[in-house]
Formats: C-alpha cells, structure tokens, sequence
C-alpha cells in the first residue's frame, strides 16, 4: 500500500490494520510527489476516458468497467510517447 504522508500515515489504527493483514505501508518523502505521478496520471485519464459522465448503477458494473478500461489501456489504447504502439505492444518490441 503506497500512500503520501496524509491521513493514512499519520492513522496508527489505519497503520495497524494494514500491518495485521501483511500489507506493507510504503511511502513518499516529504516534498516527493513524483512517485505517485505515473499512476495519478492513468487515473487522472481513466476518469476523464471512462468515468465522468458515466452513470454506474452498482459496485460490479463499475468494476467491470475499470477492467474493460484497463485491458484497452495496455492492449489497444496507443500513445505518441510509445512510438504510437500500445503499452504492450511497446514492451513486446523492446524484448524482440
């Protein structure tokens, strides 16, 4: 479990359940957002490609589509920074 120093670090309760459960807590320094970045920027898209203006009605037609969304991100979803190949396709290329 990755988290900044908010309310999660400073929980004991928080902290001590996730200990209880063999979560590990990891965590940012202090100042250090650009750990979090990658994945608040496929968030950040996620919620702008598949969420907002999206009505979901109940907990598992949400999840599936956040897996739907997922899969299109890494298999078809392509990006200029990729040589406009997917992720995968991008890693597959890297590995021939």
């Amino acid at each position: 479990f990755h988290s900044d120093q908010g309310w999660a670090y400073q929980m004991k309760a928080y902290s001590s359940n996730l200990k209880s459960n063999r979560i590990y807590q990891s965590m940012s320094r202090k100042g250090n957002c650009y750990d979090n970045s990658i994945m608040e920027n496929f968030f950040g898209v996620m919620k702008q490609e598949m969420y907002y203006g999206c009505v979901y009605y109940s907990y598992e037609e949400l999840k599936d589509a956040i897996e739907k969304y997922i899969y299109y991100y890494n298999n078809q979803r392509i990006k200029q920074k990729l040589s406009w190949m997917s992720p995968v396709e991008y890693r597959l290329s890297q590995v021939a």
